[in-house]
């Protein structure tokens, strides 16, 4: 969890990022895959350093950021594969949270194969689908972050990992409703204007 000094602005650069994976993903598809593995990156390596290291941890994510950017920017194709897998993974956690469960290993695995193998298959479709939905998600969690929602919760229950939660608000079923509203909405932009005629 960053600091708090660091929250808003966190939050703010996530419904950026958000708005941009929404509505554009397939146009700057390596710019989103650079936004969305900064932003993995920089989870993973400040959650590995204390928040009483403010310094360490900032610089800690930066690096981590710049590295998970340069990966799946590189990686293009896997990268492809990789936004696949993580819808894969990311539809297994949120089925399972919206029936109060934490799905299996091997589900997620699955689902999560099944998720590159069809991004492969489909990559326009699945990228444009993919990038609106992921887009629309993190639009949702920036928006409840800028109202410390999030920050709550993650204090509640003293969890880093909180931090890009499958269900950043429990108990109220209609933000699923939000993300696929927002998220068909961003597809629909996509094919019939930021995607249009780029192959």
């Amino acid at each position: 969890m960053l600091p708090a000094s660091l929250q808003t602005p966190a939050a703010i650069l996530l419904l950026v990022g958000g708005v941009i994976s929404c509505f554009a993903g397939y146009r700057v598809f390596r710019v989103v895959l650079g936004i969305y593995g900064f932003f993995m990156g920089a989870l993973l390596t400040s959650a590995a350093m204390g928040t009483e290291h403010t310094v360490w941890m900032i610089v800690a994510a930066l690096v981590g950021g710049l590295v998970g950017a340069l990966i799946l920017i590189v990686a293009y194709f896997v990268g492809v594969a990789l936004i696949g897998a993580l819808v894969g993974s990311i539809a297994t956690n949120v089925i399972w949270a919206s029936l109060g469960r934490e799905p299996g290993a091997i589900v997620v695995i699955v689902f999560a194969i099944a998720g590159a193998l069809l991004a492969l298959a489909l990559q326009r479709y699945v990228i444009i689908g993919t990038t609106a939905f992921i887009g629309a998600w993190t639009i949702i969690f920036g928006a409840l972050a800028l109202t410390g929602r999030v920050t709550a919760e993650a204090a509640a229950r003293n969890n880093v990992w909180l931090a890009y939660p499958m269900n950043p608000a429990p108990g109220n079923y209609w933000i699923l409703l939000v993300w696929v509203a927002l998220g068909i909405t961003g597809a629909i932009v996509q094919l019939a204007v930021t995607a249009k005629g780029k192959k």
